[in-house]
This record gives structure tokens, sequence and C-alpha cells, in this order.
């Protein structure tokens, strides 16, 4: 069964404040929101859960304690896969500068988290003057020095280019070479790299193991294990899976899984104190 997300009951843009928070929504089925864009930037905090977006030529993975940055008028829509607990922010970026120009992924540190959390909580049109008005301002603080996380997928609109990511998201262990790909989708070999990093950036290697890294979290996160995981994407062991996913994030999935999972815990604590 499929969920849609419903609108927020009022009109993000038209909202006097430059920066206002959306208290969380636990859903505990799959859901999805159209294409959709507003003047406001948009930050989505996940708490719990995986959320899939589409933005700016890119697929964008925000798993547990990360959160997407979508700059203003950003077309971009948004897809939760099982139990999902995610929280907006609202920013008017003509009213300040140092936040970013681009769509990323950030870590969250605890005390941002934490603001985001108490900025949830106020009402839209909270004291700008008061400790509600302070509070947002530490937030920004916090928003603009939040690292990068590497989770973005570029995507192309070129058809062919299209054709060969989508055969890959549908197969993603297909071991395929670049020259077969190629042959098939209709390109020589060196046109299909020339475009590839012309259009996204990277190779096609660099690509692909982007998509399994992006495909495995989505997965891990859901409880299954680096061993199936690491078979169903098409690596000889789990080693060898182990071994790409640390090269490309900077460290290996459990660990990497058990940091999130930990900072989701302080989070429970935090909440329910």
């Amino acid at each position: 069964m499929s969920f849609v997300a419903t609108k927020p009951r009022f009109d993000i843009d038209k909202v006097p404040r430059a920066i206002f928070a959306v208290q969380g929504t636990s859903i505990t089925e799959d859901w999805e929101v159209e294409p959709h864009r507003h003047q406001k930037a948009q930050l989505i905090y996940t708490a719990r859960g995986m959320i899939r977006c589409e933005a700016e030529s890119g697929l964008w993975l925000v798993p547990p304690q990360c959160a997407l940055w979508m700059p203003s008028n950003t077309l971009h829509n948004a897809q939760g896969t099982g139990s999902t607990e995610c929280y907006c922010l609202f920013v008017d970026t003509s009213t300040f500068v140092g936040l970013p120009e681009n769509c990323c992924t950030l870590a969250i540190s605890p005390l941002l988290r934490e603001l985001l959390l108490q900025a949830s909580r106020f009402d839209p049109l909270y004291d700008q003057q008061g400790s509600e008005g302070r509070l947002i301002a530490v937030l920004l603080d916090q928003l603009a020095a939040a690292p990068v996380e590497n989770l973005h997928l570029p995507v192309s609109h070129d058809v062919r280019i299209r054709q060969l990511m989508e055969r890959l998201l549908a197969d993603p262990a297909d071991k395929s070479t670049i020259g077969q790909w190629a042959q098939r989708i209709g390109m020589s070999e060196r046109s299909l790299s020339r475009t590839l990093q012309q259009q996204l950036g990277m190779s096609f290697g660099q690509w692909r193991r982007q998509l399994h890294v992006m495909l495995a979290l989505q997965r891990l996160t859901q409880g299954e294990s680096v061993q199936t995981v690491a078979l169903d994407l098409g690596y000889e062991s789990a080693s060898g899976f182990v071994t790409m996913f640390r090269k490309a994030v900077g460290k290996p999935p459990a660990r990497y899984l058990a940091e999130k999972t930990a900072a989701g815990q302080q989070l429970d604590g935090s909440i329910a104190m």
C-alpha cells in the first residue's frame, strides 16, 4: 500500500518568516510526494528511515541523521520506504548568506539536530525578537557549518544515458563493461565515456559504485544483512563489497550504520526527556 503525503495546511511561501520549521511526521507505510517547487529553500532531515529525492538532475539519498538541502525554486520529489520520520526547515535564502547554493546531503550534528527539533515545535509566527528568534539564529550558524555527505547520484536527461541508468537501477548486479553498455545503447565506448564525464562529472565505474552505495544503504537501513546485499549487488563476497563501501564512504557499512543508529538512540532519549 502506498501513502501520498499531504501538503501543509498553509502556503509555505506566504509565511511571513524568513525561516521556520515544520514538526516531524512519522509514517509507517511507503509514501511519495509528487514533483513540486517553492520559493523558499528546504532542508529535509531524516530522523528514522530512508528518504530518496530526485532534484537538480540527481538522485539524493537521505539516511537517518542526515538531511537534504535544496535551494530556492528547486523542482523535487520525495519518497519514503517503510517506517520514516522526517522534519522540514524552510529558509528564505535571499535574507541569509553562507548557505549551500546547490543540492547536497548534509551530516547533522547532535547540536543541529536538537536545534531543529526545538524549532519544529515553534509556531510558524514565532517571536523573532525573543528567545525563539535567538535559537533560530544559532540554528542557521550550525546549518551553514554542516559537512556534506557524498550521497548524491547524478543523472542525465540524455535519452541514451538515462536508458543505461534505468537498466542499472533495475539490475545493479549487471557486470557488463562500459564497452558492452555502449553497444547496447547505440554509442561508441569513447563517446559514452566522454558524455558521462561531461554530464555527470564521473566515470562509468565511479557512477556504478555510487549507485551500489546508495542502494546498499537503502536496504541495510531496513535490516538486511551485508552478505545478502553484497551478493544481490553482484559482489563475489561480503568483503569485496565492504572494501568498495569503505573507499566510497570513508568507513565500513557496519560502522557507518552503527554511528547513525547511536545518533538515533540519543534522539529518542532527548525526546523522552
